[in-house]
């Protein structure tokens, strides 16, 4: 309890009580409000999910700007003039000022700095159809909020402050402390020295904390420009055209942010702002005011180099079949990296280069990777930046990296990219999603948060190959310098449940990036209960689970595996008013799931989960979503004449029993599968099915989950680890799956009475922990989740009952064990001991991530 210092003393002891009176100053002066709306708007209009609650104001005159392309509904006489000069101050301040103009390019559009209109806190969004942050009326200072939504809780302190009276009692001697009431507050104070008990003390209390609950309106989502209009998503307006093409042009990424008006700053004053760890000099606008939102544009932030380090040299010698400017891996000094061949340099002779001290660590391996090769990701010297690599069969000297250069049907793999775009409204940013080149797709191993390195690639090296628990740890570690600290504001989520799914979705699309990072309070409607982690716990199972249902039609059961989801690619059908609302959404949810460590209840396909990381797509992806294309695409590679099967760069889909040709490329149906081109048609069906077939709704998902989470931190976790943390580790009855498995091959004739396939299972029950059997699990059947009913009930991918199966196998075959996720099965070399057996067996769950193979 707080001691508060004493303003003055007196000997007049004519109170006898301990009660206070005399100057209660609680009331604060309420200064007259200008003005600063020029255009009064109605009152009766109504904002829905799929009304977009924000547009920039255009700056096509830098003396006054209007806001473009409204909806028909809305009122279109709303207008705001602009400063026609950026504020003119010194030092930083003054240069990041001068630099805040839309376009640097064009000098002719002005200097404009505040981009975009306002609304006031106590101001509907209806009232104002142009606001960027659109919210409602705030609730009362201090009561409970009464309607669903998302509100942003803010505590003040602002007001005079509070001067008592209170009576020393009895039995108080100086310097001891009593307890007194003043007001609504208890509070303790300390007698001074020269006072004795019935004597009059005055004191002076700080302003009463007043809680201010500001209930949000949805953000609609802004379509990317290579995607179409619908779905909940609208077209982008020619101002963020502008925006985003204007910081394309140079080198840069576009952001916008909001930020609100202080108190006594009216049209044409200045006032500074902190965004990101920067500090901006902004001009409020004329159709702004006190307590009012605005959207500024900063000036496009390109990536600043990394102050240079000590470095240390180190000499290698360039491994045998490396040529001149070809890339090849080697370990120096612990640590893998990735250099190039310089020119007029040979196989056998030795080359130099230089490496951060700072980043040099012993004993970390980056990566999974077999003795045979196969993709892994590695360090760039030249930037400490992540890149994917496949690697050839090492030697002493290094390893060779294959440069990838032409098509092959068993090692070409693909990684998504992503590119952020800024959309219509500052809280909802849109972007693009593609397939890459894996050895092309490149990822930054340094987080920044407020001009401060949370990470860096030696942080991300030293945890990469602790268990699953640790790292699970230090991620909860950075996402908490990454929380807003609860004084900053929170947010507080309030649901029915009786209309959970609506409530919730409405509540998180209303919440900007810096909102998802804030920490939450989850109420339902109605009920008294306190969040203390049971609530919260009880919403994300009950909103994933609503939305992973598939008659909701948002996602179907993986052909392969019923205990897998895949996304419809008809969900446009189902949803059509707001299907990708629901993905941003889920991607949101799931992105905040990381973030508090909470569960999901919903297993997805495990080509999703690499797209979340960013980790290499392959052909053997394809097997395990639809093992019947994946074996049609394959028997191609071996037909000598492809003219036979009349092949077009087409595919037929049926939706709801209606068929239609999609095409693979732009004039596909024009064109012919020949031997000559079937490498682009056998990669354009992967492209098609790993996410053009559903491109829309996988973007809006990767856009909602990199809302929260951070990209950088998560290259530490491989695809299985990352299904463990969202969805948990399963609880698994060991005698229910032993008493539910079949034999075949060499273990056919004594079934569970071999003596290698007990050594199984006593190495699976007794030696395993919780997160290796599912680890197992996921490696034999696709996934970690187990069926309701038990591994009686385990399906293959043609929908019958697939038993978990073990197959023996020579060893003189197979070193490692094999795995069938079509039909459950493992292939389990007939081992000479038990350490032989779960050695192997270990490292082949371990490593089965990265397109692992020991053949």
């Amino acid at each position: 309890m707080p001691i508060f210092r004493i303003m003055g003393g007196s000997n007049n002891n004519s109170r006898s009580s301990n009660n206070l009176a005399g100057n209660n100053n609680t009331q604060q002066q309420q200064q007259p409000q200008q003005p600063c709306q020029p255009h009064q708007q109605p009152t009766s209009q109504r904002v829905s999910r799929n009304t977009y609650p924000g547009h920039r104001i255009s700056s096509s005159n830098p003396a006054a700007a209007s806001v473009p392309n409204f909806p028909h509904h809305l009122s279109s006489n709303f207008s705001a003039s602009m400063p026609q000069q950026p504020p003119r101050v010194g030092g930083s301040m003054a240069r990041n000022a001068a630099n805040m103009a839309l376009n640097q390019g064009h000098q002719g559009s002005g200097s404009t700095v505040v981009r975009g209109s306002s609304v006031s806190s106590s101001a509907s969004s209806a009232t104002h159809p142009s606001s960027s942050a659109a919210s409602a009326p705030p609730a009362a200072a201090g009561t409970e909020t009464s309607r669903p939504g998302a509100y942003a809780v803010t505590r003040t302190t602002t007001g005079p402050a509070q001067v008592y009276r209170v009576t020393v009692p009895p039995g108080v001697r100086p310097g001891s402390e009593f307890t007194v009431h003043a007001g609504p507050r208890r509070v303790r104070v300390r007698c001074p020295p020269s006072s004795r008990p019935g004597h009059s003390l005055q004191i002076t209390l700080p302003p009463e904390p007043i809680t201010h609950n500001q209930l949000l309106k949805a953000a609609t989502l802004t379509a990317s420009v290579d995607l179409a209009v619908g779905g909940g998503a609208v077209a982008m307006t020619p101002e963020v055209r502008r925006v985003n093409q204007a910081a394309s042009d140079s080198g840069g990424t576009a952001q916008t942010f909001l930020v609100t008006i202080p108190p006594n700053i009216y049209p044409g004053m200045q006032f500074t702002v902190n965004v990101s760890g920067q500090r901006f000099m902004v001009t409020c606008p004329q159709n702004a005011g006190p307590n009012m939102k605005v959207r500024i544009v900063p000036p496009t932030q390109r990536e600043e180099p990394m102050a240079a380090p000590k470095t240390q040299v180190f000499e290698v010698t360039v491994p045998a079949g490396v040529r001149p400017n070809q890339p090849f891996t080697l370990m120096a000094n612990g640590q893998r990296v990735l250099v190039t061949c310089p020119p007029n340099v040979v196989p056998g002779q030795k080359i130099r280069f230089q490496l951060p001290v700072s980043q040099v660590i012993g004993s970390i391996q980056l990566s999974y990777e077999s003795e045979s090769g196969g993709w892994c990701r590695t360090i760039r010297v030249t930037d400490l930046k992540f890149q994917w690599v496949r690697v050839n069969q090492k030697t002493t000297e290094g390893t060779n990296v294959d440069d990838m250069t032409t098509f092959d049907f068993s090692k070409s793999a693909y990684v998504r990219k992503v590119n952020y775009l800024e959309g219509n409204d500052a809280r909802m940013r849109t972007g693009s999603v593609e397939l890459a080149p894996a050895n092309e797709a490149v990822v930054d191993s340094r987080l920044l948060h407020c001009n401060r390195t949370l990470l860096s690639y030696a942080d991300i090296a030293n945890v990469q190959g602790k268990p699953l628990e640790e790292k699970t740890t230090w991620f909860q570690n950075i996402c908490s310098q990454l929380t807003a600290s609860w004084d900053e504001g929170h947010v507080k989520l309030v649901v029915r449940r009786h209309s959970l799914l609506n409530d919730s979705v409405d509540a998180v699309m209303a919440l900007s990036r810096d909102d998802m990072r804030k920490r939450w309070r989850i109420e339902f409607l109605g009920e008294p209960g306190i969040d203390a982690g049971g609530v919260t716990r009880e919403w994300f199972q009950l909103v994933t689970e609503q939305i992973f249902d598939p008659d909701f039609g948002l996602w179907l059961s993986s052909v392969n595996n019923q205990m897998c989801m895949t996304i419809n690619p008809a969900s446009n059908i189902s949803c059509p008013d707001d299907h990708l609302v629901y993905f941003r959404f889920l991607g949101r949810v799931m992105g905040r799931a990381l973030f508090d460590r909470q569960l999901i209840k919903g297993h997805m396909v495990r080509h999703l989960y690499k797209h979340l990381l960013g980790w290499p797509i392959t052909f053997e992806d394809l097997e395990a979503q639809d093992e019947a294309y994946y074996q049609a695409l394959k028997k191609f590679t071996t037909m000598q004449d492809l003219s036979i099967m009349c092949l077009d760069f087409t595919i037929t889909e049926e939706t709801m029993g209606v068929r239609k040709d999609v095409e693979l490329i732009p004039g596909g149906n024009m064109k012919e599968v020949t031997t000559e081109n079937l490498s682009e048609y056998l990669e354009a069906n992967l492209r098609y099915r790993m996410l053009d077939r559903t491109k829309p709704q996988i973007t809006e998902l990767l856009l909602g989950f990199f809302d929260v989470a951070p990209e950088a931190a998560l290259t530490v976790f491989d695809p299985n680890e990352l299904e463990l943390i969202l969805c948990g580790l399963p609880t698994i009855d060991m005698d229910d799956w032993e008493d539910n498995s079949i034999y075949s091959g060499l273990y056919e004739t004594k079934g569970k009475r071999d003596k290698v396939v007990e050594w199984f299972w006593d190495v699976v029950r007794n030696e395993f922990d919780q997160e290796t059997k599912a680890r197992l699990l996921q490696f034999v059947t696709g996934t970690s989740g187990v069926p309701t009913r038990g591994f009686s009930v385990l399906q293959g991918n043609d929908g019958n009952i697939k038993k978990f199966a073990i197959h023996g196998v020579d060893r003189k075959a197979y070193s490692y064990p094999r795995a069938h996720t079509c039909f459950n099965r493992i292939d389990l070399p007939n081992y000479t001991s038990k350490k032989e057996l779960y050695e192997k067996l270990k490292a082949a769950v371990t490593l089965s991530s990265v397109g692992f193979d020991m053949e």
